[in-house]
């Protein structure tokens, strides 16, 4: 064989797995399959990492412990100041504070952060005006920190230069009902004896004796310090007890503590208004999506359903739910992109299962206003072999650079014989006759489709749906056997319902519906039991609420018509999972099935030929990679595993040839650079077989074993 100059070909320096660690990755759905293989690496990152021990903030940069001991210290919640201090490098800093801000902007859509600008402006304020005769800034006195929380009050009443009373401020404030505070209440600052600074008053704590210059009597006497505060001062006196007004005190001679409550509320405001879910994702994907997402996570909510056919195969269901979807405009249409990438973990933390799924819509003005109050529902569903998993999607609209995502843990049991029944399904409407039951849809049981949020509320204009399965009923169990509903308010039995299982038309998929009219606004919660001879042995309860609005925001919904159940897709699927789990067996039993049915296809033969490689049945592989080699335009994928298949066979020459293939088409790497060294080696040609390995070497030096090979060829 002619001798080869290795650096005359071509320099693309991509690793690619090596010949013992190839995942088999479900790249059915996607054509890039280094970007697929890219996000396999960064999710078991994500699953298999512990959380960072945090930095203390005098650990932090001087800029970044300013921003949270100082400029945030009041509005910012605790999972915040963990996430943040947990952060290694300023970048992440910088990307977090960005979306810090971005999620209390009112207007998202607009250049300005207004309650940035306006959280600053009360920064600026306090520190010139309460930190004048006070001996640390503004910001840190009581004063100030209120004004920082609430902002200007709508009234401000000053007592000073009274003889009997020392110096006090009463703030009246009048705010907003979502800030859950009273609609009106006062806050009291006063001068201890009478100098330093002014310190937020406490009926309870402090009672109108502390803001008496003069009191000589009882200090537990509230009610006379009230009367003698009352004489000199009557509208201080008033609040010196209660800070809100017309509280009904049943012992007016001692401050309920009310007030005390209404001063805790109020400093925990910007925390208690604030969703701060935003930041556990920031820290989960910060190092999976790019830079100009991390700062912008979007809030949604999520339900899984898992269902089971008549053939045995189990599905996930699930829908993820965005209060409202970032779109594009042009001229006088409107779009949006998102990218779906889903990830199947088992309990190890090793990938089982991945995907990644474009959705693209383009629409028309009137249709942008007929979708842009509703809420946005993505459903979709994938089969799922038995085991315990970890399931991750994470969602990015690239139109909006916005990112969300749905974790949950999913348990998928073993089949045998067992009567089990499925978790309930709840919904607020289902249609009959969509589909047959060869074709299959998120959310689809039987011959219907629930339409469900997952809040699970629902208005009393509409039916309750109640959908489940029950599985592992015999013919003679389901004769004895009846369904109980009962639905409970507030733990007590509101309404009941029992039906013989035969009263409906299928014994694997049943639905009920309840008309809500009579049920008033509560929370509830809908048991279904299995009876059999009047005594229960399964049972599945989902709570639900029923609001007083006269209505609700449905969503619109993004879902597609899946393959027919017989589709060779779905054998696949379960394949590449049973391979990925180490049961090659079952997994080849899959594959040659769907390579049966579309032989033609290069992502079932290739996983198999994997499969087939970890079975050590080298000749079948070769049988199935050679068709596929042979093309005009081979994918590296398949001239890298056909290399390995003949190195295996000790086909050594052949080997050669593919890998040279492989070189001359998508460039150098240490894998195929170590293969052929390793061929070359085998024929008793030592020169050729270290320059290969030289060559591997100079691209990645951290090879001990390939070092070690040149080594032993140089001695």
């Amino acid at each position: 064989m002619a001798s080869r100059k290795w650096r005359c070909i071509h320099s693309t320096n991509v690793d690619r797995p090596s010949i013992n660690h190839y995942n088999f990755v479900d790249v059915s759905e996607s054509t890039q399959m280094k970007k697929l293989l890219m996000f396999c690496l960064l999710t078991s990152i994500f699953f298999n990492s512990s959380p960072s021990a945090k930095n203390s903030a005098d650990d932090l940069p001087e800029p970044y412990k300013k921003w949270l001991e100082e400029e945030v210290v009041y509005i910012i919640t605790p999972l915040e100041k963990e996430v943040f201090q947990t952060l290694k490098i300023n970048r992440e800093r910088d990307a977090f504070i960005e979306a810090f801000w971005k999620q209390r902007d009112p207007s998202p859509g607009s250049l300005e952060n207004e309650f940035k600008t306006e959280h600053y402006r009360r920064i600026n304020y306090a520190n010139r005006y309460f930190g004048r005769n006070a001996p640390k800034p503004g910001w840190q006195t009581d004063r100030g920190r209120i004004y920082i929380i609430l902002g200007e009050p709508r009234d401000r009443v000053t007592y000073a230069g009274k003889q009997n009373v020392y110096p006090s401020e009463v703030w009246w404030y009048q705010l907003d009902s979502k800030t859950g505070l009273p609609p009106g209440f006062n806050l009291v600052f006063f001068q201890e004896k009478g100098s330093g600074d002014f310190r937020l008053y406490s009926p309870l704590k402090d009672g109108p004796q502390k803001l008496l210059a003069a009191y000589d009597g009882d200090p537990m006497d509230y009610l006379a310090a009230y009367e003698e505060l009352r004489e000199s001062e009557p509208s201080l006196a008033q609040v010196s007890l209660s800070l809100v007004p017309n509280e009904e005190r049943i012992n007016i001679g001692r401050p309920s503590m009310v007030s005390d409550m209404l001063i805790q509320k109020v400093e925990g405001t910007p925390q208690r208004l604030q969703k701060d879910r935003y930041a556990q994702k920031f820290l989960e994907y910060k190092d999976i999506v790019e830079v100009e997402y991390s700062a912008n996570y979007m809030d949604s909510d999520s339900l899984i359903h898992i269902t089971k056919d008549k053939g045995g195969m189990h599905f996930v269901h699930y829908m993820v739910e965005l209060p409202r979807l970032s779109v594009g405009s042009y001229e006088s249409n409107y779009y949006f992109s998102l990218k779906l990438n889903g990830t199947v973990s088992n309990q190890k933390g090793k990938i089982i299962y991945q995907y990644e799924k474009p959705i693209s819509y383009q629409f028309s003005a009137d249709q942008f206003k007929e979708f842009d109050l509703k809420p946005f529902n993505l459903h979709d569903m994938f089969p799922l072999i038995p085991g315990d998993y970890k399931f991750s999607v994470l969602i990015r609209n690239e139109t909006s650079k916005e990112f969300t995502s749905l974790e949950a843990n999913l348990t998928i049991p073993a089949d045998d014989a067992t009567i089990r029944m499925s978790s309930l399904l709840l919904g607020y409407g289902a249609s009959f006759g969509e589909l047959n039951e060869k074709k299959l849809k998120p959310f689809h049981l039987g011959s219907y489709l629930i339409s469900s949020q997952p809040n699970q509320t629902f208005l009393n204009t509409e039916n309750l749906v109640v959908a489940f399965q029950v599985h592992g009923l015999s013919p003679e169990v389901a004769d004895k056997t009846a369904l109980k509903f009962t639905i409970y308010k507030n733990n007590e039995e509101f309404r009941t319902l029992t039906k013989n299982i035969r009263e409906y038309p299928d014994t694997l998929n049943f639905l009920q519906e309840f008309p809500l009219h009579d049920f008033p606004p509560a929370l509830y919660t809908v048991q279904v039991s299995l009876m059999e001879n009047n005594r229960e042995f399964i049972n599945q309860k989902k709570e639900f609420a029923i609001t007083a609005l006269s209505s609700i925001s449905r969503p619109w919904v993004h879902s597609r018509i899946l393959p027919e159940i017989e589709s060779p897709h779905y054998s696949y699927i379960l394949g590449v999972q049973f391979a990925n789990s180490g049961f090659y067996e079952k997994g080849r039993t899959y594959l040659e099935k769907a390579v049966e049915k579309q032989p033609g296809s290069a992502d079932y033969s290739l996983v198999l030929a994997r499969i087939y490689r970890a079975l050590r049945e080298y000749e079948k592989a070769k049988s199935i990679l050679l068709p596929f080699a042979a093309q005009p335009e081979p994918t590296y994928e398949f001239l890298f595993l056909l290399g390995q298949t003949h190195l295996n066979l000790g086909e050594f020459d052949r080997a050669i040839i593919i890998l040279d293939k492989a070189i001359s088409l998508y460039g150098l790497n240490t894998n195929v650079l170590n293969m052929i060294g390793e061929s070359y080696f085998r024929i008793s040609n030592p020169e050729e077989a270290l320059k290969a390995w030289e060559k591997s070497l100079e691209i990645n030096s951290d090879q001990p074993q390939i070092k070690d090979k040149v080594d032993a060829l140089k001695k």
